[in-house]
Parts: structure tokens; C-alpha cells; sequence
């Protein structure tokens, strides 16, 4: 176990006797050390329980915590270069970190996954082995630990499928456990089972797993069949199977080159297979490694974090330490000491960069000081030495220190601190309710801190459900005033989700973002709040939302209600209303007392059925669109303001009844929707002149617009006796100039001289005769006329007639004043 939680401390690339000189050097030289302004250390800061702190009011520690490593008496003693041991040409060292908090975990009896990074430890009791109980329960229980053996919590495996074959921590620390049957089953840090789970697929389930390899968020099994699956991302799980190995018997080992690393880009699997090679498989292809390399087959493999290394035991008990692609060992090298390079300035700022790595690499706070009061000093007599190297590291150690504390149990090196970067490191110590450290190292750091305090918030409502509402508001309400512009709404959808809707009512209230703040009271029920402030803030997107919300909630009386006393609220509503529904805004002017908006929407809707082609010909659509328009004169009729719209209606009604009658005679679809007078005009033209003069009489068409209609419909069928017989039945209110002019628009000049010697006015005689080509005519009329302008005009008029120009000229010459 030691050796599973042990670190690699520290790869100094210096050469290591001018590290020891160094460092024992500057051992006794007294600086001010960043380490010690008087400032607590985050390790010192955690133990005191501020009773206004973030982490006093969530966290609860195991009643069991964790002991301490002491120092060893013989420890101090020692140099401590001689803790250091050389592995090729880097020395490493691996100290004790903790005493583990647990009991009775036998780590030979179990099943044990250990998290990178300083993660938690999953423990469960191994099914395929008969063991001892002690005064645990016989009920097999999956329990995780920090690092320090600390029970974080624990849950009975209650999991089909049959026996756990692998398990192990993704990347976002979540538990992925392996059963025979494929089934992946996933936990969180608190033992809580995650669903979906997850299938490895029907062929996976009918061959049983026998072994799985997990790599950061992904997983390969192999089964019975020596087949092997693959799953590439826990988050999108979509199990493929591999290609074909063609072995036998079982591998003797597996190792997986993930698909980041592969010159295919997808997961490469590695099989020790045979006497002496390996087998690469892919989705697509398997390739024999390691023939000119290995001397006997493989046992154990390991590859590097970066996909370049394969470590492996051979048979016989070897180490060998080869490339992944298995061509070339790599053979260990002594790198010899140079006692002469510590005498030369040019390399100290290497051995102060030396000293400053160490330290960040050194886990003991003391060793931490000496080697940075070491760096410090040698720092001076460097001129192009970075500054603020010593600062930065003595910041980063800050943090390592206070995570490294046996209450927090993360054994982070400076490597994994470096790779999991702050921003991950802040969001698993608040994932484990360490959320005082957390918001301090936010600060120390100068990191937003509005994720710690979120967390904190709904961590705290989730835990508080005996506390009153209005007390727990104002303790919350403390912590998130201290970041400005954090998301008051994202906490009161947790309180609403968590039962507590008067709470996040009260919380919403402080949210200053209307886009955050309207969605969420829609949420909660609160729709009348939702529409106050969505009108407040203008945002007509806004408003639109709400009110599509309370349409399909409340009944539509009290709909019309609430939108009544709201101006942009309701000229929003009706706006989109007129466009796409026109029942619901006839109920809402219905409601409001509105008539003449019911009328003038019930009008166009008469329009709308018009367009309708069988709207006429005796349609059943035609009497539902008369109807429509006697309701608009009923609506119109109600209010004295519109008594033109009502006289307009009733018109229309009628007129749309008697077109519609006439089309059904006629059977001719060319009446419903034209004027009056085109009406009137139609019927004389068809020779319905008794349906013409029904209409004249229905709506009191004058005699003058009688006359103009009648004798252009005439002529325009050419009915020349019919013309003139009209023309004798009566004096003509309009004279007889519009029959002159309907005979030269047909084209018929002798008709139209039936009518030119009636006109009273000889100005109109002679501009008809001159029309008509009838020069002397026109002269005679216009002399008669007396008119000198008028002679001009018609001399333009008849320009092309020689004799007809002279007497025009004649006449002008006669004429005092005319030139």
C-alpha cells in the first residue's frame, strides 16, 4: 500500500554532488523567507473554525481522522541527499506521506482503485477470494477513502451481473466498475450510483469479461473469446469492438496506448502474447511487435503517461523499459559526477533553479524552507537570474500544503498540481465539501470565486431543510454578496429543485439579470412577478416568453386579466395575435368590451373567406361571410362613434346578397366583390336591365351615375338603338356630350353625329365635328363660338387636312385680337 500512495518527489536534471554542496551551503543562511511574513499557512488556516466561514456551516469531518506520519528520530540525522536514489540518470525519492485512518482494510483481501492526482481510494471486499471477516458487516460494501484512509463515504454493491472483474477512476473521478456481463456501473465521489449505466454490448454480454484495462475516460475489456471491446468516452458511450487478435489462449498481460498517442488516433491495445512479442490491436488491424527486442514473453506492461514508453517484467524477473512500438530498449546510462561545476559561476543559476524544483518537489515543510533559503541566497550573486521564481513556488507550496493536511488528504506532487491546474483542484475540494479552503485559496491565487461560493450555497440548502426559510436566506445571502455579479438565480433553481420554492422566490428577488431572473419565476409558478419584471425591463423577447407561459397555464378570462393592465404586456400580445390568432384576440376585445375591434377583425375575416375561390358560384362558404359582415354592422350599430362602419357593413351585406342571387342566376361568376356601379354596368351589358335598376333603386344610385353607366354599357355592346331610344326617354341629367363620347370610343362617327347637333355648346360641338374629321362642321361651331383659342386648337387638331388649316385661318383673320 505505501508504495501505492508513495510520490516521485523530484527529477533534478543537475548533476547531484554540486545539488548536496549547494544545499548544504546555504543550509545556515538566514533570509526573510516568503514562508514565514507571519501570514498562516492554508494548513494553519483550515484548523481554525471561523464561525462566519464558508466550510463551518457544510462540512462535517469523519468522527475517525486521520494520524500524522511523526518524524523519525533517525531521519533527521540523515543527510538528505542519502534519502535520494538514482534511476538512470535522475534520483528520486519516496517518503511516507500518511498513516492510513482505516480499519481492518486488508489491501490483499480487496479490490482497490487509486485515484491520480491525489484522488480518493474505492476499496471493496474481492468476491473471488474466501476471506475472514472481522467485525464488519457480511453485507459486501464499496467504501472510498481520501488519501489519508479517511472514510468519505460507503455503499452496499447491490449490482447485477455478475463478479466485479476491474474498476477504476475517470478523469473527472467518477468510479467506473467492470462486471462479467459488460455492465459498467458508475459512482460519484459520495457512493451515489450514476445512471444511465453502461453496456459494452450483446456480444460482450453473451462472451463474459475476463479482464479490463481503463485509461483516463475510457475502457477496454477482453473476453472469454479473447475478443476484445472498446468504450472511448464514458460521456458518449458508444462500445466498439476491436479487431480480431487470433489467439488461443489468454494474454499473458494488456496494456492500452491511448487514442491521443496512436498515429491512427484510435485506442491501441497491446497483448502479451506467445514466447516473445506483443500484439498490437486496433479497430481496423493487429500488427506483431517486439520480435527482434524480446528475449521471452512479457508478464506485466505499463505505459508512460504520454504514450512513448512501454515499462514491462519479463519472465526471468527483468525490467525492461522499451518504446511503445517495442523497437528499441532503452538502455541505462550513468551520468558521472563533475565536482569542478559548483566551483564555476556560470552554473549557478542552474543549481539555484535546482534548489527551487526541489523544493516544489519536497513534501516536508522544513526541507521546503532550507532548499528555498538556499535558493534565496545563491539567488543574490546571480545577475540574469527570474526574479520572482522564489515567489511563485512559495505560492504554489502554499496551496500543496494545505491540500497535502491529513484533514484534506490529497498527496498532491507539483507535477499533478501543475497537470490537474488550480481550476480542477478548486472543483474537487469543493465537489468534497471543502469549500473554506477552497474559497481561500480562490482568493490567495486571485481565481473568481463564485464557483466555491455557488457550491457552497446549494451545498448548504441541500443540508439545512430544518432551517427557516427567512433564516437561511440571510445566511446565504451573507456569502454571495461577497462576489459581485454571481448568479443569484442558479442557486434558487437548486432551491427550487430541492423542495424549497418559497426560498427561491426570496432568492431570485436579488438576481439583477431579468434574463436569468424571468425565466426562473416562470419556473417556480411565480408567473405574475415573471410578467411585472420582463415589462419593467422592455425586453420584448422577454415578455413574448412569459406570456406564451401564462397562455398555456391559466384559463384565458384570467389570461385577458392579467395582460389588461400591462400596456407593452398587451400591445405585445396583440400584435402577434393579429397575425396568428385571430379567435383568441376576438374572446380578448370580446372581454374588454372592445366591439368595434371584434367588428373590424370579423370584416377582415369576411375578406379573408373572399379570397376563397368557392367563395361564390353558390358556395356554402358565401352565406357564412355575409353572415359575418351583419354581425359587423350588429357590433358597429352598438357605439354612436362608428355609425359610417355600421351604414358600411349593412351595404355590403346587401350588396354581396344581391351579387351573390344575380351570380346564381346568371351563372356567370363575375358579380360577388365588384362595385356598385360595376354591378349596375354588368347587368346592362348581360341585358338584365330590370336587375340593373333593382340595384339603382336598392341603394339609391343618382340619375346622373345612372345615366353615365347605362350609356357606356350600351355602347360597350354596341345596343346603337337601345342608346338612342334612351336618349329619348327623358331630358338627360348629364346632357348628351357623354353619348358623343361613347359613340367616338366605339369608333362609330355616324352614331355620333346623332348627338353632336344636340349639344347646347358650341365650343363642345366644334371639338366633337373636329374628333370626328368634320372641318367645316367644327369651323361653322366654332365661329359660332367666337373663340380664337379654340380655332387655334382645332387647327392643331385637323394639321394634317390643307383645306381644313385654311378655313381655321380664315375664321382667325375675321377675328378682332387674334393673330
Amino acid at each position: 500500500m505505501w508504495a501505492k500512495l508513495s510520490n516521485f518527489s523530484f527529477q533534478f536534471p543537475f548533476p547531484r554532488p554540486l545539488f548536496v554542496c549547494l544545499s548544504c551551503a546555504f543550509v545556515n543562511v538566514l533570509f526573510l523567507n516568503p514562508l514565514e511574513t507571519g501570514e498562516p499557512s492554508y494548513s494553519d488556516q483550515i484548523k481554525s473554525n471561523d464561525s462566519e466561514s464558508v466550510e463551518s456551516e457544510t462540512k462535517f469531518y469523519p468522527t475517525k481522522s486521520s494520524i500524522p506520519l511523526p518524524p523519525s528520530p533517525a531521519m533527521a540525522n540523515v543527510s538528505v541527499a542519502a534519502e535520494w536514489q538514482l534511476l538512470y540518470n535522475r534520483y528520486y525519492r519516496k517518503p511516507e506521506l500518511y498513516r492510513m485512518g482505516w480499519r481492518y482494510v486488508d489491501l490483499s483481501r480487496n479490490r482497490v482503485a487509486c485515484a491520480p492526482f491525489g484522488g480518493p481510494i474505492a476499496v471493496i471486499r474481492d468476491d473471488s477470494k474466501i476471506v475472514q471477516l472481522h467485525s464488519e458487516s457480511a453485507l459486501r460494501k464499496l467504501r472510498i477513502f481520501n488519501s489519508a484512509g479517511v472514510l468519505l463515504s460507503e455503499t452496499v454493491w447491490k449490482n447485477s451481473g455478475g463478479r466485479l472483474v476491474g474498476m477504476a477512476w475517470t478523469d473527472d473521478q467518477t468510479l467506473a466498475c467492470v462486471v462479467q456481463d459488460g455492465t459498467v456501473y458508475r459512482y460519484n465521489l459520495h457512493a451515489e450510483l450514476l445512471e444511465p449505466n453502461i453496456s459494452m454490448g450483446k456480444e460482450c454480454f453473451e462472451q463474459n469479461v475476463v479482464d479490463c484495462v481503463f485509461w483516463g475516460n475510457g475502457l477496454v475489456c477482453i473476453t472469454e473469446s479473447n475478443q476484445l471491446f472498446c468504450l472511448s468516452d464514458f460521456k458518449n458511450p458508444n462500445p466498439s469492438k476491436l479487431a480480431d487478435p487470433g489467439i488461443e489462449d489468454p494474454p499473458h498481460c494488456m496494456a492500452v496506448i491511448e487514442p491521443q498517442y496512436t498515429m491512427s488516433g484510435n485506442v491501441e491495445v497491446l497483448l502479451g502474447v506467445g514466447d516473445a512479442y506483443v500484439l498490437a490491436v486496433e479497430e481496423d488491424g493487429v500488427q506483431q511487435l517486439g520480435l527482434e527486442v524480446l528475449r521471452g514473453p512479457l508478464q506485466k506492461m505499463a505505459v508512460s503517461r504520454d504514450g512513448q514508453w512501454l515499462a514491462s517484467f519479463t519472465h526471468d524477473g527483468r525490467l525492461l523499459v522499451l518504446t511503445s512500438d517495442l523497437r528499441q530498449v532503452i538502455i541505462e546510462q550513468e551520468c558521472e559526477a563533475d565536482e569542478n561545476l559548483r566551483l564555476i559561476r556560470s552554473s549557478l543559476p542552474e543549481a539555484v533553479e535546482a534548489c527551487i524544483a526541489a523544493a516544489g518537489h519536497e513534501f516536508d515543510v522544513l526541507r521546503q524552507r532550507t532548499l528555498l533559503r538556499a535558493a534565496s541566497y545563491g539567488q543574490a550573486f546571480c545577475s540574469n537570474f527570474q526574479r520572482d521564481r522564489i515567489q511563485e513556488m512559495s505560492k504554489i507550496l502554499r496551496v500543496l500544503n494545505a491540500v497535502r493536511n491529513h484533514e484534506i488528504g490529497m498527496p498532491l506532487s507539483i507535477q499533478q498540481y501543475k497537470l490537474l491546474t488550480p481550476s480542477v483542484l478548486i472543483g474537487r475540494l469543493i465537489n468534497a465539501h471543502q469549500h473554506l479552503l477552497a474559497l481561500r485559496i480562490s482568493e490567495y491565487l486571485g481565481m473568481n470565486q463564485e464557483v466555491v461560493i455557488m457550491h457552497w450555497a446549494c451545498s448548504k440548502i441541500t443540508a439545512s431543510l430544518a432551517i427557516p426559510d427567512a433564516i437561511l436566506l440571510e445566511t446565504i445571502l451573507d456569502k454571495l454578496r461577497l462576489c459581485k455579479g454571481i448568479s443569484y438565480a442558479a442557486v434558487a433553481a437548486h432551491a427550487d429543485k430541492s423542495g424549497r420554492r418559497k426560498l427561491a422566490a426570496m432568492l431570485v428577488e436579488h438576481e439583477p439579470r431579468s434574463s436569468k431572473q424571468v425565466p426562473l419565476l416562470l419556473s417556480i409558478g411565480e408567473e405574475d412577478t415573471a410578467l411585472i419584471k420582463a415589462t419593467e425591463c422592455g425586453d420584448t423577447d422577454l415578455v413574448y416568453l412569459v406570456l406564451f407561459h401564462i397562455w398555456q397555464k391559466r384559463q384565458p378570462l384570467e389570461f385577458f386579466g392579467m395582460i389588461q393592465a400591462r400596456t407593452l404586456a398587451r400591445d405585445l400580445f396583440i400584435a402577434y395575435a393579429r397575425c396568428y390568432k385571430h379567435e383568441f384576440l376576438k374572446d380578448f376585445f370580446l372581454s374588454t368590451g372592445q366591439l368595434q375591434e371584434v367588428a373590424f377583425l370579423l370584416w377582415k375575416e369576411s375578406w379573408e373567406i373572399g379570397k376563397n375561390p368557392m367563395a361564390s358560384k353558390g358556395s356554402p362558404l358565401h352565406g357564412p361571410r355575409i353572415k359575418l359582415i351583419e354581425k359587423v354592422h350588429n357590433l358597429f350599430s352598438e357605439t354612436k362613434e362608428h355609425t359610417f362602419e355600421s351604414k358600411a357593413a349593412e351595404e355590403h351585406s346587401k350588396l354581396l346578397r344581391m351579387q351573390h342571387e344575380l351570380e346564381v342566376s346568371t351563372k356567370q361568376a363575375i358579380f360577388v366583390d365588384s362595385s356598385i356601379s360595376d354591378t349596375i354596368r354588368t347587368c346592362i351589358v348581360l341585358g338584365n336591365h330590370r336587375a340593373a335598376m333593382k340595384v339603382k333603386t336598392e341603394f339609391k344610385v343618382s340619375e346622373k351615375r345612372w345615366y353615365w353607366l347605362k350609356v357606356f354599357a350600351l355602347a360597350t355592346i354596341r345596343d346603337w338603338d337601345a342608346l338612342e331610344k334612351f336618349s329619348k326617354e327623358k331630358r338627360s341629367p348629364i346632357g348628351f356630350r357623354p353619348f358623343v363620347e361613347a359613340c367616338i370610343e366605339a369608333d362609330e362617327k355616324g352614331e355620333a353625329l346623332k348627338y353632336i347637333p344636340k349639344l347646347a355648346d358650341p365650343r363642345e360641338r366644334a371639338e366633337s365635328y373636329a374628333r370626328i374629321g368634320m372641318a367645316k362642321e367644327a369651323a361653322d361651331a366654332a365661329s359660332q363660338a367666337k373663340d380664337g383659342e379654340l380655332l387655334g386648337r382645332l387647327k392643331s387638331t385637323l394639321s394634317q387636312n390643307a383645306a381644313a388649316s385654311s378655313i381655321f385661318d380664315t375664321l382667325r383673320s375675321s377675328f378682332q385680337g387674334v393673330s
